[in-house]
C-alpha cells in the first residue's frame, strides 16, 4: 500500500483509475477499505471514469496511531487531505467524506474552497453544528479492558467492531477526543462550493439532513430510503445519487 509523510505522521492511501480525481475520507472507526472499498465505492467510481484517491485517517488503519488528542483537532486531521493532494500534484478534487470524514470536508471547504470542485457530506446532518454521535461514552468503552466491561450500549457496538477490525483502541479514544469541535451555523453558511447531503433516513446520528442543507447555500440533499447509519454506506440510492450528483457539473 503506497504511504506518504505529512510531518512525522505516514498515512496510507490506495490511488486506482483515471479521469477526475475523487478523494474520499472516511469515517471514526473505519478505514478506507472499510468504508469505501469493501461497499463498492472504488469500483463504482472508476467505472464512471474518476480517478478515486482514498485514505486511512491518523489513527486509523494503516496510518500512523497517535495518542495525543491534540493531535487529532479536526483543522489538523482534514489538512491530511490537502497534503494527499499535493503530494498527488492534484490542484482540485471532488471530495466526499462519512461521517467524521464529512466534518473534515466541510473544514476543507472553509479554508481553501478553490481546491475543491465540490464536496459531499455523507451520514452527517445538522449534527454537524449540534452535535451528537459517539462521545466520551465510546472513548471509555474503547479504553476498557474487554468488551465484556462495557455496559454502553453505544460504547458496546463501537468497541465491538474496534475489536472485529483489531484497531488501535487508544488512537482511536485520543482521536475522539480531540476531534470533537463542531461547526457554527454561521460557518457553515459559508460554505459555497456545490454541496450534496447524503444521510439515512433512519440515521440517528447524523441529525437532519435537511435542516443543514437550509444553512450550506445552494446544497441539495439526498434521503438515502430506510437506512441507519452504518447501513447506508454502500446503499444503492447514495450511489447513483452520487454519480447524478458529480455528473452534473463538467
Amino acid at each position: 500500500m503506497p504511504n506518504f509523510h505529512h510531518g512525522d505522521v505516514q498515512i496510507a492511501y490506495l490511488d486506482e483509475g483515471e479521469g477526475e480525481p475523487i478523494v474520499l475520507v472516511h469515517g471514526f472507526a473505519s478505514t478506507k477499505n472499510t468504508n469505501w472499498a469493501y461497499p463498492g465505492w472504488v469500483s463504482e467510481l472508476k467505472r464512471l471514469g474518476r480517478r478515486v484517491i482514498a485514505f486511512d485517517n491518523r489513527g486509523h488503519g494503516e496510518s500512523s496511531k497517535l495518542y495525543d488528542s491534540a493531535q487529532y483537532e479536526i483543522s489538523i486531521m482534514a489538512s491530511d487531505v490537502f497534503a494527499l493532494m499535493d503530494h498527488l500534484d492534484i490542484a482540485r478534487a471532488d471530495i466526499m467524506g462519512y461521517s467524521l470524514g464529512s466534518r473534515m470536508t466541510a473544514v476543507l471547504a472553509l479554508e481553501q474552497p478553490e481546491r475543491l470542485r465540490s464536496i459531499i457530506l455523507g451520514g452527517i446532518g445538522i449534527g454537524m453544528i449540534t452535535g451528537g454521535g459517539p462521545g466520551e461514552n465510546v472513548a471509555l468503552a474503547l479504553e476498557a479492558p474487554s468488551l465484556d466491561d462495557v455496559t454502553d450500549p453505544v460504547g458496546r457496538t463501537f468497541r465491538a467492531f474496534a475489536d472485529q477490525t483489531r484497531s488501535d483502541r487508544r488512537a482511536l479514544a485520543a482521536c475522539l477526543r480531540g476531534s470533537r469541535r463542531l461547526m457554527t451555523r454561521e460557518e457553515a453558511a459559508r460554505i459555497t462550493v456545490p454541496t450534496l447531503i447524503a444521510v439515512g433516513t433512519t440515521d440517528e446520528v447524523a441529525g437532519s439532513a435537511h435542516a443543514l442543507g437550509e444553512i450550506i447555500p445552494s446544497s441539495k440533499v439526498l434521503d438515502i430510503p430506510s437506512r441507519d447509519h452504518m447501513r447506508a454506506v454502500g446503499d444503492k440510492v447514495y450511489k447513483a445519487g452520487v454519480a447524478e450528483f458529480l455528473s452534473a457539473r463538467p
